[in-house]
């Protein structure tokens, strides 16, 4: 397949992308529903295919470069390898297996593949994973409540689950606790009950691939890393230059832009963050005075059994504009532990590749 080069300015919503080909700004359809935020950072080589006439789009998005390597994007394309895969008895444990059908249903449920072995029938589900660093891939990178239905029906079903990471250098999988607590703890609770299985593939630019190995799933780190507990952040957008009253702080002029306050809780992790999206609260910390004037609010749970907070603030004051003195930081020797940036920190890769190493490379 020939791919078309182009370069990737934004995404508009969750489907559609704003693209650069031979300078002319183009949209362009993208068929995964994840937040792709370490890929889709501007300017990025992206890999596209003219559409056929059903798609009311020009454009498709096949792939993205990644550190000179091509990373599948098209989920739909990732059943493609399943099937061929599996036909050619490349996975370990689903040698035996035949194809049935593509699509199956489990009530009223579509899952990617009915199997047979013998007289017996199972599904498999295919998960497409392009969230990686160094020897780590996790999944999910965005909240998937169907994602977890899914495991429940598996689970009941002669369930499998198939986990393809597009790196050949990742050695291992885990299901990303940050991102959705509940998604992993249910993997980990139903281990018992779904075959849980994942591979690493590499594929290049003209969409051939060949699989590369079997992936170890460090449970034991889950179970201890997998708990409601870690350091966070929390993101949010100053529309405009205002001075705000900040408890003992007293009035502080903030300048419009975005902040990033950097806070833990080594209990209830989930439950304090939530506390401090609510609107209606007895205010306590520095950033509740701060909270009601920022617009998108994105928080960013780490969750670790280590106290990471201190490391993590001065990790983000190396990469921010400038920080706010003395900011959350009442109990600690820190300057701050709010900080600023003039522009959109989830369009800088230094700061995405922060959240990387805080989230995978401290597990392995």
């Amino acid at each position: 397949m020939n791919l078309i080069i182009g370069k990737f300015l934004k995404r508009l919503n969750r489907f559609t992308c704003e693209c650069l080909i031979n300078n002319k700004k183009i949209k362009a359809y993208l068929p995964n529903p994840g937040r792709l935020w370490e890929l889709l950072l501007p300017n990025k080589i992206l890999y596209l295919k003219k559409s056929d006439k059903k798609n009311k789009l020009p454009y498709v998005i096949y792939g993205v470069r990644k550190n000179n390597q091509f990373v599948l994007l098209h989920t739909g394309y990732t059943n493609k390898i399943v099937e061929k895969l599996i036909k050619e008895k490349r996975i370990k444990g689903l040698e035996t297996f035949q194809i049935i059908k593509r699509e199956a249903k489990i009530n009223n449920h579509r899952i990617d593949f009915l199997l047979k072995r013998k007289d017996k029938e199972f599904f498999l589900e295919a998960k497409s994973v392009t969230l990686f660093k160094d020897k780590l891939a996790m999944f999910p990178d965005a909240p998937t409540e169907r994602g977890k239905r899914h495991l429940f029906l598996l689970s009941k079903n002669r369930g499998i689950i198939l986990f393809i990471i597009y790196s050949p250098k990742v050695l291992y999988f885990l299901p990303d606790f940050h991102t959705d607590f509940s998604f992993a703890q249910t993997l980990y609770q139903l281990r018992d009950k779904i075959k849980i299985k994942a591979i690493s593939v590499k594929i290049d630019k003209n969409l051939n691939f060949q699989f590369i190995r079997k992936l170890k799933i460090p449970w034991k780190t889950l179970k201890k890393e997998g708990k409601d507990r870690g350091v966070y952040l929390i993101i949010g957008e100053l529309k405009r230059d205002r001075k705000i009253t900040i408890s003992q702080l007293g009035e502080i002029k903030f300048k419009k832009g975005f902040y990033i306050y950097v806070g833990k809780a080594m209990n209830n992790l989930s439950k304090r963050i939530g506390r401090h999206l609510r609107k209606i609260k007895k205010k306590r910390w520095h950033i509740d005075y701060l909270i009601d004037s920022l617009n998108n609010l994105k928080p960013i749970p780490i969750r670790t059994a280590k106290d990471l907070e201190c490391l993590l603030a001065k990790d983000i004051k190396k990469i921010a504009n400038s920080f706010i003195k003395n900011f959350g930081c009442s109990d600690c020797q820190c300057d701050s532990h709010l900080y600023y940036f003039k522009e959109n920190p989830f369009t800088k890769e230094k700061f995405i590749d922060l959240i990387l190493k805080y989230r995978l490379s401290y597990l392995i």
